[in-house]
């Protein structure tokens, strides 16, 4: 034991040796975001317009003097008795507090606007669970500031009333968003209220953070419905014009209308989360993006982006990063956090440009969702994650139709593989042992190296390969305009050399001159450690006069092993709670056809027959792969690489 030591109490000292030396995977960003594809200025640089404050609300709150002496438009209060229940006890408690009861919550927003005549697009941002009495609405003020001077208007809602120690309360949250919208189709019947024609009322956002992230969805859910899920009595009237929904670091299924997820449809979504969260310690945010639909053939798209070294509060300038409160800097893992700032200008970068992108048509944004490395330059030094699917997208293989492993899912798709060590299709997990993303994907893992004395011997790489019927490509309209869109991750799962029968070794050798055996594919597979962070892998394209393209998968964006995330300081905690200490999270690649056509000029990508996975630039390896299909994106989502 050390001298330092020595000196403290015995429960420090065990407390001391109970910490475990921060464990970070090494940051390869100054590699990855060297690349810049989209010009300047940036998303997150401050806008033309001067920028104006006020507060709306009820104009008698006891313990907020802004809603109470600063209000400038008087909102009347709402009934949310139906979506809030709460125990007599608590009930008590909570309205000696506040003063008011659910059947009277009031509409309370302090709002970002830009001095200019208007319409401007009308955003809402709504806080999750904290201490009801550390009020969190004021923490999204960064956002505010840079969103009203770029021409929107943006509302922080107060809902510190339905925090606290209250549960199941997130279609609460939903429907208090659209009652605030509601509020504001009455600011245009008065002459001098100050707002009355700013809100372009047609071209709305909804942005949530934590158990507002979730609500956001709820309230896109019941602007489409005419009655509570729960309780028909209880009528909706809404149908207001929701474009965009953005997650922050958001639960998921704290409230499930008819026992079932919430289903989101025909709107743009962006989800972001940090990978050291101390609060909502795994990226549930994924399951509500699998769950958006685009029906309606509008141009619609949603993205995920995971931040690694971020945290769960530093998104809000109240919360800070005491995830777990007060007790925080002794059970959370903070030394190895990025800044507060660096972790606001990734929102702000994102946010903007999301917002931008969706409400005012601003295309040269798109880049950036489909491929984080489009920004590299922008971006704070540290590792991401990107996600991303267009409303052109149609899949070939998702893993989730059936139990055949042999089948795709579009009709006449067929699915194989040879000399895989693993191929299965089953659930992606989160890092919590006992919850998972509710999605299937395909697990295929291989190794080149054959099993004997000889441990540099090599056979052909391991390949798996989805072979599509011949009237896909004239029916889905491929050609160089397309793209090759999947997701994939490879895990920690390194199997063991192949082994080959030695009656089967031997026939074969003697079957084959040396002439006619299959030439070993290029470029030789590089060994990797078993904990290496990256691997790669080549994606070839056949077409029907069997001409074959090849392209590197690392060309389209870092091949990551998952990345070292423990939450906790004390030694072994991550392990024992979550099961594991990374969360598997698939990354978005996207490869233009145009892209095989200058790899092989004979390939002709308006007759593709044939997409493969070949193993062959690193020896051993696993990797999850899921929703393998083709988009139309447009010039703005192909910017140079």
């Amino acid at each position: 034991m050390n001298a330092s030591l020595s000196r403290l109490p015995l429960a420090a000292v065990l407390a001391a040796c109970a910490c475990a030396p921060l464990t970070l995977t090494r940051d390869d960003s100054a590699t990855v975001l060297a690349q810049q594809a989209i010009a300047g200025p940036k998303p997150s640089d401050a806008g033309p317009y001067t920028v104006r404050t006020l507060y709306y609300g009820s104009g008698t709150d006891r313990r907020r003097p802004e809603f109470r002496d600063s209000v400038t438009i008087r909102t009347a209060a709402v009934d949310a008795s139906p979506f809030v229940s709460l125990d007599p006890p608590v009930a008590r408690s909570r309205n000696r507090y506040w003063g008011f009861e659910p059947k009277a919550f009031p509409v309370n927003g302090r709002v970002w606007y830009p001095d200019g005549p208007g319409p401007f697009p009308l955003v809402l941002i709504v806080h999750g669970n904290h201490d009801m009495r550390d009020f969190s609405d004021p923490g999204y003020d960064y956002l505010g500031e840079l969103l009203a001077s770029r021409g929107f208007i943006l509302v922080s809602v107060d809902m510190n009333f339905l925090n606290g120690a209250i549960r199941n309360e997130n279609d609460a949250r939903g429907w208090m968003l659209l009652k605030h919208i509601e509020a504001w189709t009455r600011f245009d019947e008065a002459e001098d209220n100050p707002l009355r024609g700013k809100a372009d009322l047609g071209n709305i956002a909804l942005m949530g953070h934590s158990r507002g992230g979730e609500a956001v969805g709820h309230a896109a859910a019941f602007n489409r419905l005419s009655h509570y899920p729960d309780d028909a009595k209880v009528k909706f009237d809404f149908g207001y014009g929701i474009k965009s929904l953005v997650a922050i670091a958001p639960v998921d299924g704290q409230y499930r209308p008819a026992s079932q997820l919430v289903p989101v449809e025909n709107v743009n979504y962006l989800v972001f989360h940090g990978s050291h969260d101390g609060d909502v310690s795994t990226f549930h945010g994924l399951r509500q993006y699998q769950r958006v639909r685009f029906t309606d053939g509008q141009p619609w798209f949603k993205s995920a982006v995971y931040v690694y070294r971020a945290n769960h509060g530093q998104w809000n300038t109240v919360w800070g990063n005491l995830d777990n409160g007060p007790r925080s800097p002794r059970h959370l893992e903070l030394r190895g956090l990025i800044g507060a700032e660096e972790q606001r200008e990734f929102a702000r970068l994102y946010i903007t440009a999301f917002l931008e992108a969706t409400l005012k048509g601003e295309r040269r944004w798109l880049p950036m969702f489909r491929d984080h490395r489009a920004i590299g330059a922008w971006l704070p030094p540290t590792m991401y994650f990107t996600r991303f699917e267009d409303h052109t997208f149609r899949a070939v293989a998702d893993f989730e139709e059936d139990v055949d492993v042999t089948t795709g899912a579009a009709g006449g798709v067929t699915l194989s593989g040879d000399s895989l060590a693993t191929w299965k299709e089953t659930v992606v997990p989160f890092r919590w042992r006992t919850d998972n993303q509710f999605n299937n994907a395909v697990w295929l893992g291989w190794n080149n190296r054959i099993a004997g004395d000889d441990t540099t011997r090599l056979g052909d790489p391991a390949s798996f390969t989805i072979a599509l019927p011949d009237t896909l490509s004239a029916a889905w309209s491929l050609g160089r305009e397309s793209s090759l869109v999947f997701l994939l991750a490879p895990t920690l799962d390194v199997p063991g050399p192949r082994q080959v029968p030695r009656d089967s070794a031997a026939a074969d050798s003697a079957a084959k001159p040396p002439a006619a055996r299959a030439p070993r594919r290029t470029p030789r597979a590089k060994e990797e450690p078993r904990h290496g962070t990256h691997i790669d892998l080549t994606v070839e394209m056949v077409d029907a006069a069997g001409n074959t393209a090849r392209l590197p998968l690392s060309r389209y964006g870092a091949v990551r092993r998952p990345l070292d995330t423990r939450v906790y300081r004390r030694r072994g905690r991550d392990t024992r709670q979550f099961g594991q200490t990374y969360e598997i999270v698939l990354q978005s690649y996207v490869l233009p056809m145009a892209d095989f056509t200058a790899a092989d000029s004979l390939f002709d990508p308006s007759r593709v027959r044939a997409i493969r996975f070949v193993f062959d630039r690193t020896v051993a390896g696993t990797v999850i792969v899921d929703e393998i299909g083709f988009s139309r994106l447009d010039a703005g989502f192909l910017a140079d690489r």
